[in-house]
């Protein structure tokens, strides 16, 4: 039931069981669920039947009412660095593993969030708010589409069951999906509970499953080479990940460790926000008093939260701390590579410019953080430039940019504009495309 022909429910996760995975029922929701939104594409994409998920038994289902047929719900232990501050026990305080299903070579675990209390709920209910599943729904999704690594949301389902916080507010159940849901604080919890055969079990399993091309071998060498072979590709891929972040004007809010994917990917979607009016120091989160998670800061952190995973696998791969070093200070080369490619292209550029571009880049943020300019609609509004026109006759069209994104009154606002055209065009114009392949770059 609920599965195409082309797909199948495995248990490829599940069968590690203790001490990784607990099982755990979900607990029922009080008051008939609804569904509010199905991801019908993305069924499709991972061999489920849409209409089948819709249907009542699928709504019963996608809500925690009843378990998958087949599988037994379980959630997952891990602690982390929360502020920079070591808590050593953590876990799936909310959320429970619902299925795994392969398509073929593709392989997915579900994931039912605010489905109710686990072994690792800390007092807490389990319940998430309609308000913040929203928000999750909406912005996984929208990071998908920006072409950024991301979990996925399959459902939203709702009901009238009451949940307490600041107010009073309504039950509701994301089902998310990713090719997996472990963390940096995973590969922590075991190390520092010194469960060290259970965090080089986990290990194997993660590379074996979702790095085939990485050879573990049979030798102890051949698992430490293999082992900082896989550091190497989580701290690149972390680097891409925060690069593009920042490109889209996206603040995580609380990077925690164990809010950091072991595939690079964005999870956990809290207290986000996406940036309007540019200010380099933005902060999302009305708990993150110091600014740890700033906009600025986005980056250093992630390098940071790569030391802290690099630490928790240090006692599988001794006698490698130069190597470990060396491999965590490729980060800002793999960062700023990303990054400069991505800002590049945002403003019609070839990366390939080097130290032009990257100052170039340094002064529109700095122009755009002085006169907290719409970060979207200022790079949206680009499109109207051509790099063969003057600065005078850039600004005119840039003026008619619905997109546009200055106060013509601001007499320094439109000085700087200008200031910062003539920047533009210098490299713009070195090589000057025709203006329609200079904005669909």
């Amino acid at each position: 039931m609920f599965h195409n022909h082309d797909s199948i429910l495995v248990q490829e996760y599940a069968s590690l069981g203790a001490p990784y995975l607990a099982e755990v029922p979900a607990t029922p929701l009080r008051t008939e669920p609804a569904l509010l939104h199905l991801n019908a594409q993305l069924a499709t994409e991972i061999g489920l039947n849409a209409d089948q998920l819709a249907s009542k038994p699928g709504i019963d289902v996608l809500s925690g009412n009843t378990p998958w047929p087949g599988y037994a719900s379980r959630a997952s232990v891990y602690c982390g660095h929360q502020f920079g501050v070591f808590v050593p026990q953590l876990g799936d305080g909310r959320a429970l593993l619902l299925a795994e299903v392969r398509k073929g070579k593709q392989y997915r675990q579900m994931q039912l969030k605010g489905a109710g209390q686990t072994p690792y709920s800390r007092h807490a209910d389990g319940r998430a708010v309609l308000r913040s599943s929203i928000r999750e729904y909406l912005a996984s999704e929208a990071m998908h589409a920006l072409g950024i690594p991301t979990t996925r949301a399959l459902s939203l389902t709702a009901s009238a069951d009451p949940v307490f916080r600041e107010t009073t507010e309504t039950a509701a159940v994301v089902c998310r999906v990713s090719e997996s849901f472990l963390r940096f604080g995973h590969a922590e919890f075991f190390c520092y509970t010194n469960q060290l055969d259970a965090l080089r079990n986990l290990l194997t399993w993660h590379i074996e499953q979702h790095h085939p091309e990485i050879d573990l071998g049979d030798t102890a060498n051949s698992f430490h080479q293999g082992l900082l072979q896989w550091l190497g590709l989580v701290i690149e891929r972390t680097a891409h990940m925060v690069a593009q972040w920042q490109a889209v004007g996206f603040c995580h809010g609380v990077m925690n460790t164990d809010n950091m994917s072991l595939l690079g990917l964005t999870i956990d979607y809290g207290p986000y926000g996406f940036i309007d009016g540019f200010d380099i120091d933005h902060i999302c989160n009305h708990s993150d008093h110091q600014g740890r998670y700033s906009y600025r800061n986005q980056p250093r952190i992630a390098h940071w939260n790569l030391y802290a995973l690099a630490q928790a696998i240090s006692p599988l791969v001794p006698d490698s701390k130069e190597t470990l070093q060396n491999l965590l200070d490729g980060f800002a080369d793999a960062f700023h590579a990303r990054h400069s490619a991505l800002f590049a292209s945002k403003l019609g550029l070839p990366a390939e410019r080097g130290e032009a571009v990257d100052t170039l880049i340094e002064n529109t943020l700095k122009f755009m953080h002085e006169h907290t300019l719409d970060f979207t609609r200022f790079f949206r509004s680009l499109s109207a430039l051509n790099p063969t026109a003057s600065v005078a006759g850039n600004f005119a069209a840039w003026q008619q940019s619905p997109f546009f994104p200055l106060a013509l009154g601001d007499e320094a606002q439109v000085s700087n504009a200008q200031t910062w055209l003539g920047q533009w065009l210098a490299l713009a114009g070195q090589t000057p495309d025709e203006p329609g392949v200079w904005r669909a770059r």
